[in-house]
């Protein structure tokens, strides 16, 4: 059969073990004060899709074990390593002292569009996704290394945070690896 579907069995998974031992892509996922339970599973399932280092959440971002974070995200909080930590900006402030670039995902003067932006792949980034109605936290964005916009071209100008994370993630994943290559 032609273009036949592959059954999951086919599609040779990562273990929990397996993925734990995987080499990441060196990718920090900050949620800044998100508020829905569905949204913070989509952000664990695409984390795991691109074997993302690690995810924060802070502020109001809910923690697992919760039904609805589990519902979409799949077993991804069993993967993917996370740490809630109760202030974004001490976070912030932390990675960066740490040598870790930090990008608010925001739109915002001086903001370089993601199309635009060439990660140093030698270096762990980091990208902070807002909360569902104001973004990211001003005290935030004025604290990160830039400020990356996807560029949208329609009549909103928004996106869905499980959208903007499945973007910004992909994006980057796809210029760590060609990079590597």
């Amino acid at each position: 059969m032609n273009k036949r579907k592959l059954k999951n069995a086919e599609l040779d998974r990562k273990s929990i073990e397996e993925f734990k031992e995987a080499e990441k892509t060196p990718i920090i996922v900050i949620l800044d004060n998100v508020r829905s339970l569905n949204n913070i599973g989509s952000v664990f399932r695409t984390a795991d899709a691109f074997l993302i280092q690690k995810i924060y959440l802070c502020g109001i971002t809910a923690k697992p074990p919760h039904k609805d974070i589990q519902k979409t995200a799949l077993g991804a909080t069993e993967t993917v390593e996370w740490e809630y930590v109760e202030d974004s900006l001490e976070l912030v402030e932390k990675l960066s002292s740490e040598g870790i670039l930090v990008y608010s995902i925001e739109q915002a003067e001086g903001a370089m569009m993601l199309n635009d932006f060439i990660p140093e792949t030698n270096k762990t980034c980091a990208v902070v996704f807002g909360n569902e109605v104001k973004g990211v936290q001003q005290k935030v964005v004025s604290a990160s290394d830039g400020v990356i916009e996807i560029p949208q071209l329609g009549s909103k100008h928004s996106l869905n945070i499980s959208v903007s994370t499945g973007v910004v993630l992909w994006d980057l994943f796809s210029k760590f690896k060609l990079k590597k290559s």
